[in-house]
């Protein structure tokens, strides 16, 4: 279980997702005392077009999520749709406006947004900046807020000015200047002539902005940044070398600029074309009490004997992949503490930046509630973090964004055996800024800065019968599997995979040792105890999370068997009555008080798989579809209201080692822990 983490870093993940986004864009060409810009109608249909098209960004042309003003009026026509969009806007608010901007003489930093009525020198006539940068910033709860600024400036105010172009432009680029998670850009046009006076041509920056975005950069990535959409429109803009000189501007605030923005059609083979639901036809509408009807109907069949109807009724309304998950108990049926609310396999064999998306073996969270951020770590080589937007708990909608190798202090690869760092377990400090990752190989424990992936103070130490032989009794390619941090970041957990050669099992249960570690986060971890559960029959431990900071932990056992799939149990672990077993040379024939009590979570086979179609059957688990070989698992912190009150979200993840036997899945369930 993590805490939340620096703004700063935790918002530079991900994309800007058209689904939870707004957008207004505002334009004036008319104007009664002002030159006209009859380029400004057709930059707004242009840009319409290129934003609602599911193959660039995607964003709903329903009205509501993308709104075009033309011509407002007055001062409230212009500020009272950006207020409107922004209080929908969950993800990314996006404001553009063109036209004559104007500066206040007796307000030196204020830049005038002109009306079709506006005069100049006469700022009532006009609208503020101030009003602007107050509606994008005090309304709503938007993660990021951008303002793309087309403004032609007055001739009159840049005779009056030294270096009066330079100025103007200063103050348009500043509009959301200290608002965090913000990003502005302006195109800064020396006078009027650069708004191409054709109203069949959009103006010089709007039309190079359009035309990157449905033209793409051939050599970059897959997704493009609103920074890299600016530094290809200003190139495009010097390259014309346009008569009236032009020299476009931005400024970012918390890397939204860096952010996935939109698709670039240049490589738009390498992914699909994003599915949206359409408009709800005349029979979806009604087709509730007809199906209700319907349902009538074949209650009646079905006590006729019509076995085909039911098959049929199923076929066509399959039940969903989510629901309680049975909790297996000898004495009789127990109330279940686990519900599958999701799974997505949205990541499998998922390419980014020509990365694939593969062998993912631990997950930490980032940030929690309905817009769920983690860090998820690759145990392939070169070693690598992929920073990760998960969606919500009910609803799961992964994203993940450029990833994050890992290096030495120095900036150099770690030279480990086949070049294969094998990453299993990863926590986020206490604090947001580094992390600390287990390998398997070493077997090493190494913390690490979060933003550049490099390596930071010494690893930590490793008991000697911990390792490998001849130094210890580890099994080859089965040590340090997971770690875990308390809450307070005091103690942390490091499991082992398997049991220790000198301490073997018991009755087919292994016997798994946990190095428990106290410190502080960001400082040094010292060994300070030993301690020991019986996994179940076969089962190794995949993962460790922290409860709390009592000693309660929650374990992820898994299994394969060739020709049956996998087998994934959670269980809950408590460490308060375990005994240290440090100085114990073997653990094999010790008397079960000494282990840590465990009680089952869920078993994952026990899970709803809905109906058909519902799951993805991977190859290696043909008998269990919904299971695969998930190796990570991140804890959230539990729910404060809802139907969930003092549950747990947790969310699980699978490795699906570069097989396309395998599935990179991610899970998202409900669990109730005892206290």
């Amino acid at each position: 279980m993590t805490d939340a983490k620096d703004p700063g870093t935790v918002e530079s993940f991900g994309r800007i997702d058209p689904e939870r986004s707004a957008c207004v864009l505002i334009g004036v060409d008319d104007y009664a005392h002002l030159d006209p810009l009859r380029s400004v109608r057709l930059n707004l249909t242009e840009l319409q077009a290129v934003l609602t098209d599911p193959d660039i960004w995607g964003i709903p042309d329903d009205g509501r999520r993308i709104r075009t003003v033309s011509n407002p009026t007055s001062p409230a026509e212009l500020v009272r749709p950006i207020r409107e969009a922004a209080a929908l806007a969950e993800d990314t608010l996006i404001v553009y406006y063109a036209g004559h901007g104007l500066k206040d003489r007796h307000e030196q930093q204020q830049l005038l947004l002109t009306l079709p009525d506006s005069v100049e020198d006469q700022p009532d006539t006009c609208v503020r900046s101030g009003d602007v940068r107050r509606a994008i910033r005090d309304t709503g709860s938007a993660l990021r807020r951008v303002l793309i600024l087309d403004c032609c400036y007055s001739g009159q105010v840049l005779t009056e000015m030294t270096d009066g172009h330079r100025h103007v432009v200063e103050m348009a680029v500043s509009t959301l200047k200290d608002v965090e998670g913000s990003y502005v850009m302006t195109s800064g046009p020396r006078d009027r002539p650069s708004h191409a006076p054709d109203p069949k041509r959009c103006t010089l920056f709007t039309g190079a902005l359009v035309d990157v975005m449905r033209e793409g950069l051939p050599d970059g990535p897959e997704m493009l940044g609103l920074h890299d959409l600016f530094v290809e429109v200003k190139k495009r803009i010097l390259t014309l070398k346009p008569e009236v000189p032009q020299e476009p501007q931005d400024q970012d605030s918390n890397g939204v600029g860096a952010l996935g923005f939109v698709r670039n059609a240049a490589v738009r083979s390498r992914w699909p074309r994003p599915v949206r639901q359409p408009p709800p036809t005349r029979w979806q509408r009604v087709r509730t009490p007809v199906l209700s009807l319907t349902a009538g109907v074949l209650g009646l069949a079905l006590g006729l004997g019509v076995p085909p109807l039911v098959d049929w009724w199923h076929d066509i309304h399959p039940a969903p992949a989510a629901g309680p998950c049975a909790v297996p108990s000898p004495s009789g049926p127990a109330a279940p503490r686990a519900v599958l609310l999701d799974h997505s396999d949205a990541l499998n064999k998922e390419n980014v930046y020509y990365e694939k998306i593969t062998g993912l073996s631990a997950l930490a969270l980032v940030s929690q509630g309905e817009d769920v951020r983690a860090l998820a770590l690759a145990d392939n080589s070169p070693g690598r973090v992929w920073p990760l937007a998960l969606g919500s708990p009910s609803k799961l909608d992964p994203v993940p964004d450029k990833s994050v190798p890992l290096r030495r202090a120095d900036g150099t690869k770690f030279p480990i055996d086949g070049d294969w760092y094998d990453g299993e377990g990863m926590v986020i400090e206490k604090g947001g800024r580094t992390m600390l990752i287990a390998s398997e190989t070493g077997p090493a424990i190494r913390r690490f800065d979060i933003a550049t992936g490099r390596q930071v103070g010494k690893d930590l130490p490793i008991p000697k019968e911990l390792r490998f032989w001849p130094q210890g009794s580890a099994q080859t390619g089965r040590s340090i599997e997971s770690l875990a941090v308390s809450p307070d970041g005091r103690h942390l957990y490091a499991g082992w995979e398997a049991p220790l050669a000198k301490d073997g099992d018991q009755r087919g249960r292994g016997i798994i040792r946990i190095q428990r570690y106290t410190g502080r986060a960001g400082g040094a971890y010292t060994p300070d105890g030993q301690y020991a559960f019986m996994a179940d029959d076969g089962m190794y431990l995949s993962e460790l999370n922290a409860i709390d900071d009592n000693g309660n932990l929650l374990a992820l056992e898994r299994q394969y068997t060739a020709g049956l799939g996998s087998a994934i149990r959670i269980v809950q672990l408590s460490l308060a009555h375990a005994q240290n077993v440090t100085e114990l040379t073997s653990l094999w024939h010790q008397p079960p008080k000494i282990f840590a009590a465990d009680r089952l979570v869920v078993d994952l086979a026990t899970c709803p798989v809905g109906g058909r179609g519902q799951v993805a059957v991977p190859a290696s688990s043909a008998h269990y579809p919904l299971l695969d070989n998930v190796e990570g698992m991140a804890l959230g912190a539990p729910w404060t209201s809802g139907r969930y009150k003092g549950w747990h979200p947790l969310y699980l993840v699978s490795d699906d080692n570069d097989s396309d036997d395998q599935i990179t899945r991610l899970y998202s369930l409900a669990v109730k822990l005892r206290p």
